[in-house]
């Protein structure tokens, strides 16, 4: 039988810094892993991310809700988006996005977080180094 689990949404699991910016941080509740974004004006996936993830665009999944700030997203296949306080989004992966406007991005990411700004979580091993021996 699965059990409650309550956990304050200010007292992150994990906190993953962008190259500047602003942060991701996570809370992981069982199976599921929310990401909280803090995108600080002047953030650009392909800035801050980007040299993190190690991949050409975001490659994650997000459903996520806007709670403060604007954010535009650009879609590989040539749509765009502009996601304002109150939106509820299903973003593909696929993407650059970047903040819009002098105000901080504020969202929930109920899905996609798991490896989101990790470093090299987009990257393969590097290879095992020859035995010496």
């Amino acid at each position: 039988m699965a059990r409650a689990i309550i956990k304050k949404a200010n007292e992150a699991d994990e906190r993953r810094p962008f190259i500047a910016h602003g942060e991701a941080t996570v809370l992981n509740l069982g199976a599921l892993t929310i990401g909280r974004g803090y995108f600080e004006p002047g953030w650009q996936w392909s800035n801050d991310v980007k040299p993190l993830a190690g991949t050409e665009s975001c490659e994650a999944v997000h459903t996520l809700s806007v709670l403060s700030g604007r954010m535009h997203i650009q879609m590989r296949d040539g749509q765009e988006l502009d996601l304002e306080p109150g939106d509820v989004a299903f973003i593909p992966s696929g993407h650059d996005a970047w903040v819009v406007g002098d105000e901080p991005c504020r969202v929930v990411d109920f899905t996609g977080a798991e490896e989101y700004a990790q470093p090299r979580a987009g990257k393969p091993e590097e290879p095992a180094q020859p035995s010496l021996q």
